[in-house]
């Protein structure tokens, strides 16, 4: 943990009341497999452009997971209920204070990429000044669930591990799910990728992780037209988002949608 990072969490534990369990233990839930943070404790973090995720890697024991089956079902029994008391409507809240349930989101809203609230100057790709001639038909804002006609997807230029999409989200969301379909008029898309985010553009880009704290690899498409979604357990909270493609079908090819966390009993 950097210094800065040490100290948010030297000032976190003062002012939450340490209890016996160490000094993260009136912070967040623990799962038997990593301490999460509550989302009052989140909040902060996010003031302080801190993402979760790098309090949990420096503060959590290093013991090897094993019974990855067993894992799992205790990692989601413990997901948070949502609370029918609030706005059914808002955005997912940071002041829960229950220190027995993991953060998962009760509902996941598509953030815009098919309806076009996510404007083309939110979505990026590696190598932008080559997309020139035909490939100037399918640049990365291109990227949108349901695309349809010519020009319905995003196509990499280049086939390999070092491309990527990047999406703004212009503020600090919490972002619950990915959705992913491959081009429309043609038997290309991709297979699998992992996710890297950053609070700011200054900052370096970090892979979201799984429970045993590799990198997370997601599994993607199969066909053209069948839509995968990925659910995000814990959710990313950040602005700026990156796919990194790891395997493809014929070519690079992704339509997709992004779902934020919302707070909406079901």
């Amino acid at each position: 943990m950097d210094p800065k990072q040490d100290k948010l969490v030297q000032e976190m534990s003062n002012e939450q009341s340490v209890g016996t369990g160490g000094r993260l233990a009136d912070m967040g839930w623990d799962n038997g497999l990593v301490r999460m943070p509550n989302w009052s404790t989140m909040d902060m973090l996010m003031k302080h452009r801190v993402h979760p995720m790098s309090i949990i890697a420096s503060t959590s024991p290093s013991t090897p997971v094993s019974g990855t089956d067993d894992n799992l079902e205790h990692w989601h029994s413990k997901a948070c209920k949502c609370d029918c008391q609030k706005n059914p409507n808002s955005v997912w809240p940071t002041e829960t204070n229950s220190l027995d349930c993991m953060p998962e989101c009760p509902y996941h809203k598509p953030l815009g990429f098919e309806s076009a609230a996510v404007t083309p100057d939110q979505i990026s790709c590696s190598n932008p000044e080559q997309y020139t001639g035909w490939y100037a038909s399918w640049m990365a804002n291109k990227a949108r669930l349901n695309g349809q006609g010519f020009g319905c997807a995003w196509l990499s230029k280049y086939q390999d591990t070092n491309q990527w999409l990047q999406i703004d989200l212009k503020e600090i969301k919490v972002i619950s799910g990915i959705i992913t379909q491959g081009r429309c008029d043609a038997d290309e898309w991709m297979t699998k990728y992992s996710v890297q985010y950053r609070t700011d553009e200054n900052l370096n880009w970090v892979y979201y992780k799984d429970q045993t704290g590799n990198n997370r690899i997601f599994y993607g498409n199969s066909d053209r037209s069948s839509s995968v979604q990925n659910l995000l357990r814990p959710p990313i909270v950040s602005r700026y988002l990156r796919l990194i493609p790891l395997g493809w079908h014929v070519r690079i090819a992704i339509r997709m949608e992004l779902l934020e966390c919302m707070n909406k009993c079901v």
